[in-house]
């Protein structure tokens, strides 16, 4: 009777706390959702009524049709008038050239090596410093070398005086035997004493001269001019004429030569040019071809071509008065072939590729563009000589080519000298900066 008595309280007790609940979220969903729909309007309203900054940087209102000319100009918005960086067609000079990787080497090189034995006393240079040749280098101890000179000149002089004593007697026996006051034998025995002495003499001679020899190679002197390198002895060693390493080393580098491979292609140009003694010009470029180092002239070919390369090895001089080129060192070489005069030109970055060939983009003069089909030829400091329907003064565009099309509006811009600076006031005839338009950099002929 508990359980059946309790049971049924416990129910209801439940569905009351239930029924509470269900009451108590009904009158709180509706101020929830009416504040929420509140907060809405209010956001909506703020975004209508406050301007905001376009991505291109022009100020616009959010609801309002966009103003002519304004939008971000870089990607086609506004009315598609597309900005580009043009430069007029021209006739020049053009260079026509051959590139190819070339190879510093020193005219000569020489290592020096003592030619005695002995210890090293003194370096009269600095390492890395330019000599001349007969320059005093080292100074080796001379004292041994000074000694063997002064006894080979006693013994000159003492056989000098014994052959000039014999030369007096042999004057005496031949007044003698004009007299018959001695036989001639004696006068015979005289003379040929005489004669020995004198190659006594001459022995004398040559080993006073052989000393001397030997004294002055102790005074180390540069056999060429050039640049010394490092050091490879230092004082107070005893250096030998078989050092493998010697003293010093020193390259000849004024002037320098550089060795380059270009395609045998070329040899009948090379040949002819060397033949009526052309002046034949080759420039010394840095590995990246941005920066000029040199400029020098041919001056001989190998006599060989090598069957691998199909290419012929070409030695070009430098006077390398600066001395920016160094032995060893790897350059990008770029030989003058022949001069093409006053011929059309355009500027590198303008020559485009496309299924219909290479062409470029001109500016008419209603700001339309349309494209003319070239024939690129010969590259020079960043000019192409071309050919097709092109005049001289024809603008070309030579940045923002990537959103063009056949007969699409442009207008004119030049690059800013200030990166990143905004553009300027609209307007008719008014000058906007472009981070992308640039002139196209100067580079070695191609």
């Amino acid at each position: 009777m508990y359980s059946l008595f309790y049971l049924p309280l416990d129910f209801r007790s439940l569905g009351h706390v239930k029924v509470a609940r269900h009451a108590q979220l009904g009158r709180t969903l509706p101020w929830v959702v009416a504040a929420l729909l509140a907060v809405g309007s209010g956001g909506l309203w703020w975004y209508k009524t406050h301007p905001v900054d376009s991505p291109s940087g022009v100020t616009t209102i959010p609801g309002t049709p966009p103003v002519a000319g304004t939008g971000n100009r870089r990607f086609g918005g506004g009315n598609n008038v597309q900005p580009v960086s043009i430069q007029l067609v021209r006739r020049q000079d053009i260079r026509a050239s051959v590139n190819a990787i070339g190879s510093i080497t020193a005219s000569n090189t020489a290592v020096i090596h003592a030619q005695v034995s002995g210890v090293l006393q003194s370096l009269h240079f600095k390492e890395g410093q330019q000599v001349k040749a007969g320059q005093l280098l080292a100074q080796i101890d001379p004292r041994a070398f000074q000694a063997t000179v002064n006894q080979a000149e006693g013994s000159l002089a003492r056989d000098k005086a014994q052959r000039d004593n014999a030369k007096i007697d042999l004057a005496r026996y031949r007044d003698l035997l004009a007299k018959d006051a001695i036989p001639k034998q004696q006068l015979d025995t005289q003379e040929a004493l005489v004669r020995q002495l004198d190659g006594t003499v001459k022995v004398d001679q040559a080993a006073v001269e052989s000393a001397s020899l030997q004294l002055s190679y102790a005074h180390v002197t540069a056999p060429i001019s050039g640049r010394v390198g490092l050091k490879q002895a230092d004082l107070g060693n005893v250096v030998q004429p078989g050092d493998a390493s010697g003293i010093v080393s020193i390259t000849q580098t004024r002037p320098i030569a550089m060795v380059f491979a270009v395609p045998a292609t070329y040899l009948t140009q090379i040949n002819a040019g060397l033949k009526i003694n052309q002046s034949m010009e080759v420039q010394a470029w840095d590995r990246f071809g941005k920066t000029q180092l040199a400029a020098g002239r041919v001056a001989s070919i190998d006599n060989a071509i090598d069957p691998t390369t199909d290419t012929i090895k070409i030695k070009a001089l430098f006077a390398n008065a600066d001395d920016a080129l160094f032995p060893n060192q790897s350059v990008s070489a770029s030989l003058q072939l022949a001069t093409l005069s006053q011929v059309l030109t355009v500027p590198q970055a303008a020559v485009l590729r496309g299924s219909q060939g290479y062409y470029v983009y001109v500016v008419n003069p209603d700001n339309s563009v349309n494209t003319k089909v070239v024939k690129p030829g010969t590259v020079d400091g960043g000019w192409m000589a071309v050919e097709g329907d092109l005049q001289s003064g024809d603008k070309v565009v030579i940045d923002g080519t990537d959103r063009l099309r056949e007969g699409a509006k442009v207008e004119v811009i030049e690059p800013d000298s200030k990166p990143g600076a905004k553009a300027g006031k609209q307007g008719g005839g008014s000058k906007r900066s472009s981070k992308n338009a640039s002139a196209p950099a100067s580079s070695p002929a191609q």
